[in-house]
C-alpha cells in the first residue's frame, strides 16, 4: 500500500485509536480535542476525506462521522502499528513464571488460552502442536482367529495397529493383500494406495482394510487438529455481534474444524487476517491474530484471537506471541 502524507496517518491512527476505545464514529473537531493533533478541524476534515476517497475510512451515516474500514485496519496493522503498552511486559514476567505443572498438554494450552482471554477481552484458541502428516510407508497384516491384526508404518519410529474382523474366507489371501500394498507403496510417491487397482479377487478384502484406514486416518487427523478454546462469551458480547447470525458461522466451524480457524497452508500478513482476507466465509466480519509455536519434534501449533475488526492489534499481536515463546519454552 502507498505510503500515506504524515498528516494523513496521524488522522488514520487517531481514528482507529478512537472507534477501538469507544465504538462510535468520529469527526474532525473530535480528534483535535482528543488527541491534539497540531491543526485546524478543516484541516483534519480534509484529511479525513482524503482517507475515504482512499478506501481506508468510510461514514456510516450522511451526517456521521467516520469509522476505519477493512481496508484502513490493514493500513495501520502495515505502517502505523504502535508498541505494545506496558501491560505486555507485565504479562510476559508471569508467563515467565508458569511452570509445567500440568499432567497434560491439554491442561496448559487451557490455561494459557484462557489467560490469554482475561487480558485481551476476546476469544483465544490455541491448537495442539502438530506434525506434517507422515505417508503411510508398509502395512503388516496378521491373522489371529477370526481377528485381522493391521500394523500401519508411517516412520522409523511411528506406527498405528488397528484390530479388525478377518472377512470371512479371505485369511489365504493374506500374503496376496500385503504384496500389493508393499508394491502400491513401493510405486507411490505420496504414501497412498490406488484402491481402483486392487484386483478382483482381492476387493472384498480390500474394501475392509481400505475403510478401516480410512477411518484411522480421519479419527487422527482430526484429534491433532484439535484446539482449546476460551472466550466464547467474550465474543458474542461485542456490539458488533448482537446478532447471532453474524457468530453462528464462526461457532460451528470451532465445533467442526477449529484448525481451520488458523491454516496452516495461508499464513497471515503480519499475523494478521482482516475481514475477507481470511480464507474461511465464517471469519469475513472479523479479525484473527495469530503466532505460531514450535514444540520440539512434535511439530507446530498457534495461538490465536478472534474479535472485530475494531481490535487492539498491537496488544493482541503481542500477548498472542508471548503466549506462543512461554509454550515453546515449556514444551522444547
Amino acid at each position: 500500500m502507498d505510503t500515506l502524507p504524515n498528516r494523513q496517518q496521524e488522522v488514520l491512527r487517531a481514528t482507529v485509536h478512537h472507534y477501538v476505545d469507544t465504538i462510535e464514529p468520529v469527526g474532525s473537531r473530535t480528534l483535535v480535542q482528543r488527541f491534539g493533533l497540531k491543526a485546524s478541524s478543516a484541516t483534519v476534515r480534509s484529511a479525513m476525506g482524503a482517507l475515504e476517497q482512499r478506501g481506508l475510512l468510510t461514514q456510516p451515516h450522511t451526517s456521521a462521522g467516520r469509522v476505519p474500514s477493512a481496508r484502513g485496519y490493514r493500513h495501520y496493522v502495515d505502517c502505523l502499528l504502535p508498541k505494545p503498552g506496558a501491560a505486555v511486559q507485565h504479562l510476559e514476567q508471569e508467563l515467565t513464571q508458569i511452570s509445567l505443572r500440568w499432567a497434560a498438554l491439554d491442561d496448559l494450552l487451557q490455561q494459557m488460552a484462557r489467560r490469554l482471554t482475561d487480558f485481551t477481552g476476546l476469544m483465544s484458541l490455541i491448537t495442539r502442536p502438530q506434525r506434517s502428516t507422515p505417508s503411510l510407508q508398509a502395512v503388516r497384516l496378521v491373522c489371529s482367529g477370526d481377528r485381522l491384526l493391521v500394523m500401519l508404518v508411517e516412520s522409523s519410529n511411528q506406527a498405528s495397529h488397528l484390530n479388525l474382523r478377518l472377512p470371512h474366507g479371505s485369511g489365504h489371501q493374506l500374503e496376496a493383500m500385503e504384496t500389493w500394498t508393499r508394491r502400491q507403496l513401493d510405486s507411490s510417491r505420496d504414501g497412498n494406495l490406488d484402491w481402483n487397482s486392487l484386483p478382483l479377487q482381492l476387493q472384498p478384502f480390500g474394501r475392509v482394510l481400505e475403510d478401516a484406514i480410512s477411518s484411522h486416518q480421519q479419527l487422527k487427523q482430526a484429534e491433532e487438529t484439535a484446539a482449546l478454546v476460551h472466550g466464547v462469551s467474550r465474543l458474542i458480547a461485542q456490539p458488533e455481534f448482537i446478532d447471532s447470525s453474524l457468530v453462528r458461522p464462526l461457532l460451528e466451524l470451532v465445533d467442526q474444524r477449529p484448525g481451520a480457524l488458523v491454516p496452516a497452508d495461508h499464513p497471515p500478513e503480519r499475523g494478521v487476517w482482516i475481514g475477507e482476507e481470511h480464507p474461511e466465509p465464517a471469519l469475513q466480519q472479523f479479525s484473527v491474530v495469530q503466532a505460531p509455536y514450535r514444540s520440539g519434534s512434535e511439530g507446530i501449533g498457534h495461538v490465536a484471537l478472534i474479535g472485530p475488526m475494531r481490535m487492539a492489534y498491537a496488544t493482541g499481536l503481542a500477548a498472542a506471541r508471548s503466549v506462543a515463546r512461554a509454550l515453546e519454552r515449556l514444551l522444547s
